[in-house]
């Protein structure tokens, strides 16, 4: 994104850059000389269509420097490589990391683009191996090959299934070890994290954070200082797209997303948590010194 203005939607994003990352975050650019909470995440947490994202509606309420760090379409792997993340993350006073998915993710089968996540580069020999029926060089999107491999043979897609859920894991329990504990990890979804089988939703392929279990969840804990799970209200819900900002041509495409009111929970429920640990953190660090 290079532009204020996407799609002509009448929504200013102000695409920024930090340090010599070459991610351009939603703006405006924010200070880091001092204190500050950075956010990390998805399309959730850049908050597309939205004039103000949850990170932006807790700066005003917390009084505290708020960067977001979102990026759209984003996992994990956008950020493990990023210095200037890590290293931003490090030196905030508190971290609040969204629970991404874990499609879009570069592993012993796939590798995707390093920034645009959802965009699918290559298959590997492995995978090549598993499904030799698949002519890979159709597929641009990781969404859609899934989907694909799913069809063809749900067993043999167990083992991809497995592979994303592990590197999945052990991404994120990198992310949080090179950053510190003083990370809040952010559930922020339409359903509760569950051990069910993912298939027994009535389109998995759209369920957000994608291939993550509760189970999954709890093992990072020893890594982070809490877990806060919000799912939005069915009032919430119910306000579908009221307040977000998209061209006509795009409102299917915002119709999938959480919409003000549900960023307004995901906001309330995040200030009650920073604004105890804020403190807390910044007087173990005074210490410290």
């Amino acid at each position: 994104m290079t532009k204020n203005a996407v799609d002509g939607a009448g929504i200013s994003y102000f695409p920024c850059r930090y340090g010599t990352s070459r991610v351009f975050f939603r703006g405006p650019r924010k200070p880091m000389d001092g204190r500050y909470v950075s956010f990390v995440g998805s399309t959730e947490t850049y908050g597309k269509y939205l004039p103000k994202p949850f990170p932006t509606l807790v700066e005003e309420r917390l009084g505290e420097v708020c960067v977001n760090f979102g990026c759209i379409n984003a996992s994990i792997d956008a950020f493990i490589n990023e210095q200037m993340v890590l290293a931003a993350c490090h030196d905030a006073t508190m971290n609040v990391v969204q629970i991404m998915g874990a499609h879009n993710m570069s592993n012993r089968f796939f590798t995707v683009h390093p920034r645009r996540n959802d965009r699918f580069l290559r298959a590997s020999t492995v995978l090549r191996a598993i499904y030799p029926e698949v002519d890979f060089s159709e597929y641009c999107f990781i969404k859609h090959l899934l989907r694909t491999l799913h069809e063809i043979s749900p067993e043999r897609f167990e083992i991809v299934l497995n592979e994303l859920q592990e590197a999945w894991k052990a991404r994120m329990r990198s992310f949080l070890t090179e950053v510190g504990a003083h990370s809040i990890l952010l559930w922020f979804a339409d359903h509760l994290p569950s051990d069910a089988a993912w298939e027994d939703r009535a389109d998995p392929f759209q369920a957000n954070p994608m291939f993550v279990t509760r189970s999954m969840i709890d093992s990072l804990r020893p890594y982070a200082q809490s877990i806060v799970v919000v799912n939005p209200t069915s009032k919430a819900m119910a306000s579908g797209t009221t307040g977000m900002v998209f061209p006509p041509a795009q409102r299917e495409a915002a119709a999938k997303l959480m919409g003000p009111a549900a960023h307004e929970e995901a906001a309330e429920a995040l200030f009650e948590v920073l604004q105890a640990a804020i403190p807390a953190e910044a007087l173990r660090r005074a210490q410290n010194e």
